[in-house]
C-alpha cells in the first residue's frame, strides 16, 4: 500500500478515514483493510475520538469493492499450480487477504464508537462490508449499492450475505442473484442505510460533526429518503423468490406474467449456474444465523472455495481482464449443477477456520 491510498488522522473529536484511491473508485486492498482495522482497534479505547467517519475520495464512490484484477492473478496462480479446492488455498494471498477482510467487517459490526459511513455514488461488494455493518449509514442521491458477485462467479461475502438475508421479504434474494442495484430508498428500506442526506449537504454535515454528536449532526442534515422501487415490487418478489431451488425460482419468474419477473429471469440466467446454487444455499443459511460472525465464518469457508474454481477465474476474465462479457460458465447450466460440487463450497476449513466468536 502506498501511504496515500488510505487516508487516516484524528482530530476534533473525530476519527477520520478516507478511502483514496478515485481512479480505481477506492477499491480496497490488503494494506488498506489493515490499515483500517489498525486504526479502529485503536480508537476503540481513544477517549479522544468520538465519532468515526469513513468517506471516499474523488466523485465516483465510497468504494467500488475488492481488488478483483489480484484475486483473479491469484486464483490463475493456484489454478496453473493445480492447486485443490480446500484449506491450503487459505494460505494464498487473496486468502489471507480475505480473512484480514471479514475481520474487519467484524470490527466494524461491534465497534464501541458512533461509525458514520458516507456510502455516496457506487458503493460494491467489499463497499457494503465496510458501510453496510456501520451504526450509521448514509446515502445520497448519488447512492448505487450492490453485491455483484454471483456475475463473476464468486458469491456475496463480507457479511453480504446476513444484510441481504435480513431484507423485508425475499428483496435480498433478489438483489443477490440477479445483481440489482439499489438506490437510496431501497438501500434504507431493505436495511442496508439509515439516513438520507443529499449530496450537496455532505461538507457541511461533515464539518457539523466536529462540535455534534453523531445523531444530532445527521439530524440537522437528514430528510425523506425517495421511495423504494424494490419494495414497491414486493408483491412479486416475495411469490417468486421464496422457492426452495433457484430452477424453481426461475420457473416462477418466468411464468408469473409481469415484464419485471421476466426481465429477472433473464438477469439471472446469464449469472454462474453453481454460483447462483451456492448463494441462495448461503442466503437460506444466514438467515437463520444468530450473529454476523456466524455468517463471515460460513462465507470464509465458500469464498475459500470459489478461490480455486473454474467460474470466479472465468468471470473476472470476462467482466474485467478481456471484457468481452461473454463467460463460459462451468457447470454451464443450473441443471447440470451437482450437489456434490454445492456442498463442497461448504466444506470446513480445518485449523484454517476463519473463527470469529460473536462479540469478541
Amino acid at each position: 500500500m502506498t501511504e496515500s491510498e488510505v487516508l487516516i488522522d484524528k482530530r476534533d473529536g473525530l476519527g477520520l478515514i478516507t478511502l483514496n484511491r478515485p481512479k480505481a473508485i477506492n477499491a480496497l486492498n490488503h494494506p488498506m483493510a489493515l490499515a483500517i482495522s489498525d486504526a479502529l482497534r485503536v480508537w476503540a479505547d481513544d477517549d479522544e475520538v468520538r465519532t468515526v467517519v469513513v468517506t471516499g475520495a474523488g466523485e465516483r464512490g465510497l468504494c467500488a469493492g475488492g481488488d478483483i484484477v489480484a484475486i483473479h492473478n491469484d486464483a490463475v496462480a493456484l489454478r496453473d499450480r493445480s492447486a485443490a479446492a480446500g484449506a491450503a488455498n487459505a494460505d494464498s494471498a487473496t486468502g489471507v487477504f480475505w480473512r484480514d477482510e471479514y475481520i474487519l467487517n467484524a470490527l466494524i459490526g461491534r465497534h464501541p464508537k458512533p461509525y458514520v459511513v458516507v456510502m455516496d455514488g457506487i458503493v460494491m461488494g467489499g463497499g457494503v462490508g465496510l458501510s453496510g455493518h456501520g451504526s450509521h449509514r448514509i446515502v445520497t442521491e448519488r447512492s448505487k449499492i450492490g453485491m455483484p458477485e454471483v456475475g463473476i462467479g464468486f458469491i456475496p461475502d463480507v457479511g453480504g450475505t446476513y444484510l441481504l438475508a435480513r431484507t423485508p421479504g425475499e428483496i435480498g434474494t433478489h438483489v443477490a442473484l440477479t445483481t440489482a442495484r439499489m438506490r437510496a430508498g431501497d438501500a434504507i428500506a431493505t436495511g442496508f442505510a439509515d439516513y438520507y442526506v443529499a449530496s450537496e449537504h455532505i461538507p457541511a454535515l461533515l464539518e457539523t460533526l466536529r462540535t455534534e454528536t453523531a445523531e444530532i449532526a445527521i439530524a440537522k442534515f437528514a430528510t425523506d429518503a425517495p421511495e423504494s422501487e424494490l419494495l414497491a415490487q414486493r408483491d412479486w418478489i416475495d411469490a417468486c423468490y421464496r422457492a426452495d431451488t433457484v430452477e424453481e425460482i426461475v420457473d416462477r419468474l418466468r411464468t408469473h406474467g409481469s415484464a419485471a419477473a421476466a426481465e429477472a429471469a433473464t438477469e439471472l440466467l446469464a449469472k454462474s449456474p453453481v454460483a447462483l446454487k451456492v448463494t441462495l444455499r448461503s442466503l437460506r443459511a444466514a438467515r437463520a444465523a444468530k450473529s454476523l460472525e456466524a455468517v463471515l465464518n460460513e462465507e470464509y469457508r465458500v469464498s475459500i472455495a470459489a478461490l480455486a474454481s473454474h467460474d470466479l477465474v472465468e468471470g473476472i476474465r470476462a467482466q474485467v481482464i478481456d471484457k468481452d462479457r461473454n463467460p463460459q460458465w462451468s457447470p454451464a447450466t443450473l441443471a447440470d449443477v451437482t450437489a456434490a460440487q454445492v456442498d463442497a463450497y461448504f466444506a470446513e476449513l480445518g485449523d484454517k477456520e476463519l473463527g470469529l466468536e460473536a462479540g469478541k
